[in-house]
Formats: C-alpha cells, sequence, structure tokens
C-alpha cells in the first residue's frame, strides 16, 4: 500500500515534525507541500525552510493548489492554526480527500464553546457534527472509517490518558478534578511575539490562562463522555523554559464507596491499556519525567494511591503524541497498517 499525502500548512513547528514522521514512512509518499494561501505566505522550496530536508525532500511549498490535490494527493494533513482549517475542511471533503486536521476546529462539538474560546463563529457546523475526535486509545474504532479526523490537542492527550481508567470506572469524583500542567514553548506554535522570545522564558517558569485555557473544555467534553457524568476540571497550564515536552499532574478525590478491583492502581492501569502500543504504565509510586518521552511517541503514566486520593502523572512529547505523531498513528488506523508504522 502507498498513501499519498498532502499537507497544507507544511512550515510550522507540527508541519517540519510531521514531515519528518512521514520521510521514513514504508507505505507514504509526500506528494506535496502547501502554505496556509495568505498572500504573504510565499513559495519556497521546503528545503529552504528546513535546510535538514536538502536532497531528502525538494518540494516546493506553495499556494494550496485544488486540482492538484484532487489528482495527486489521498490523504491531506491539516497543519494549520486554529480557525483557519475550517476554510479547507469542505472543499478536501467534496474532493473525496480524507482529512486529518491538527487544529481545534473540529474537536469541540458545540459551537458556541468553540466561539467562546477561539474568538470566531464555527462556519463549518455540518462537518463538525461528523468530525472523529483521533485518541486512538478511546476512540480507535471510529477512526478506523473515518473521512475527517480531529487530532487532539496536547495537553488534552496528556490529562485524558492520564485520567481515563479512573473516570471510565468511576474510581474518582468528576466534579474535584484539579489539572496542574506545564509544557514546552514549541506548544504555542512559531509566534512572534514578545512573551515567547528566548529572552523571556530562559531561567523563567510561569503559569499562563489560569482556569481559562482553550483546551479545558476540550478535556471535559472527552472525560464527560467516558465517565458518562459532567466533569469540569481545574486546568492551571504552565511554560516551560524548555523547547518540548508535556507533563501533566492530576489530583483526584476518590468516588464514595468506590472498589479497586486490582491489586493497586498502577495494576488497574496496565490492565487498562494493556493492548495499548504507545501507553507505559509505571510501577506505584514510580513517576516518568519528560526526557522519558521527548521525541517519542509515548505517554507514561505514573500513580500515587493515597487515603482520600489518587496522584496521576503523565508526559508526552507535544509535537509528537501530542500532535504530528499521533497524527500519524491515526493515519495508520485510517489504512489499516500496524500503529507503530513509522513511529518506533
Amino acid at each position: 500500500m502507498l498513501i499519498n499525502v498532502g499537507i497544507i500548512g507544511a512550515t510550522g513547528h507540527t508541519g517540519e515534525v510531521l514531515i519528518e514522521l512521514l520521510l521514513g514512512h514504508p507505505h507514504v509518499r509526500i506528494a506535496h507541500l502547501y502554505n496556509s494561501g495568505k498572500n504573504n505566505a510565499g513559495t519556497k522550496l521546503i528545503s529552504d525552510v528546513f535546510p535538514k530536508f536538502k536532497n531528502r525532500l525538494d518540494l516546493v511549498c506553495k499556494k494550496p493548489d485544488w486540482a492538484e490535490i484532487k489528482k495527486d494527493c489521498d490523504l491531506v494533513f491539516l497543519a494549520l492554526p486554529h480557525t483557519v482549517s475550517m476554510n479547507f475542511v469542505p472543499r478536501l471533503l467534496s474532493l473525496g480527500k480524507r482529512v486529518i486536521d491538527l487544529s481545534a476546529d473540529y474537536r469541540l462539538k458545540n459551537s458556541l464553546v468553540y466561539e467562546k474560546y477561539y474568538k470566531t463563529a464555527h462556519r463549518d457546523g455540518g462537518n463538525l457534527k461528523d468530525a472523529v475526535y483521533g485518541l486512538p486509545e478511546l476512540n480507535r474504532a471510529k477512526i478506523k472509517t473515518a473521512a475527517l479526523l480531529s487530532n487532539p490537542g496536547c495537553y488534552p492527550t496528556c490529562a485524558v490518558l492520564s485520567l481515563a481508567p479512573l473516570l471510565a470506572l468511576n474510581l474518582v469524583d468528576p466534579g474535584a478534578i484539579i489539572i496542574d500542567a506545564k509544557s514546552g514553548v514549541s506548544g504555542a506554535g512559531k509566534k512572534l511575539e514578545k512573551e515567547y522570545l528566548f529572552s523571556e522564558i530562559d531561567g523563567d517558569f510561569r503559569a499562563y490562562k489560569v482556569n481559562t485555557h482553550q483546551h479545558a473544555p476540550e478535556i471535559d467534553q472527552v472525560l464527560s463522555r467516558l465517565s458518562g457524568k459532567k466533569v469540569e476540571v481545574v486546568f492551571v497550564p504552565h511554560l516551560l523554559p524548555v523547547e518540548r515536552g508535556i507533563l501533566v499532574t492530576a489530583y483526584l478525590k476518590k468516588a464514595p464507596g468506590a472498589k479497586l478491583r486490582a491489586k493497586n492502581t498502577a495494576e488497574l492501569y496496565k490492565k487498562f491499556y494493556n493492548s495499548e502500543p504507545f501507553v507505559r504504565v509505571r510501577e506505584e509510586g514510580d513517576f516518568p519525567r519528560l526526557k522519558d518521552v521527548v521525541k517519542t511517541n509515548f505517554c507514561d503514566i505514573g500513580v500515587r494511591d493515597f487515603n482520600k486520593g489518587i496522584i496521576v502523572i503523565g508526559v508526552i512529547d507535544n509535537l509528537l503524541k501530542g500532535a504530528s505523531g499521533q497524527a500519524v498513528q491515526n493515519m495508520n488506523i485510517m489504512y489499516k497498517l500496524p500503529e507503530t508504522t513509522g513511529l518506533l
């Protein structure tokens, strides 16, 4: 099998990582690379943008060419900023192309919630309804047949995988969840803003968007569906002075009368994720760090059970399992390939 792929938004962090992964994928041919189509986007060889691709991929990155996409692409990845992808999805689907969107445009099913957090009205309600949320560990069956795949956010990926077993089995109070999260600066994308300059980040550590971050409703949506009860987490993200990686520490209160039905919480997690190739669970009381997962597609999880509560720590690489790696994992599922293809 050979999957002919196009990437729209190829010059950002996720586009760069996606290209690197797909160049090493035995069943993929990168057919075309495109920018966002804005007037100032320009036309450049991708190897001029990223010199490491010289003599490996010397394709021109240009304005999207719909006739070219129709003729040459089976699947299109959208590695675009939030609020931009919905300008492209309807036309791509009308051309019969499968789409994996790495933005937030099709994650939140309630368009009013989307508008609140992304400050713009959703313009593609029909496809929003049909989009499949691409967290493989929880939604594999629907991913297999998806025409439009909405790749999860980086914080939600780490948070949801860290909490899923406890919420699915009703072992914790869904109204008392605190998530303390830290991310490397690449999670913000390539923004030319003062707060992301090296001189501002180096040697510093700060919280931002305290309990107002746009990923909070995405976490609530997935965990509510999983538990069958309304979940509203307290979510506080922080910016680490590192390039990449996410570490989530979640504080949970045990549900009254909840029974573990396992030797310990770690054993419960191991059973829950027993067949998952990219989730690794530590022994009880052993916790992962960023260096354990950076530049891999793994999510590593450690847990500690105490009296009335449970602490869970999860780590991922925000550009891999939190973005481009997960997108490739989803592509593998959609095309009935082994999930680890091109990722190990």
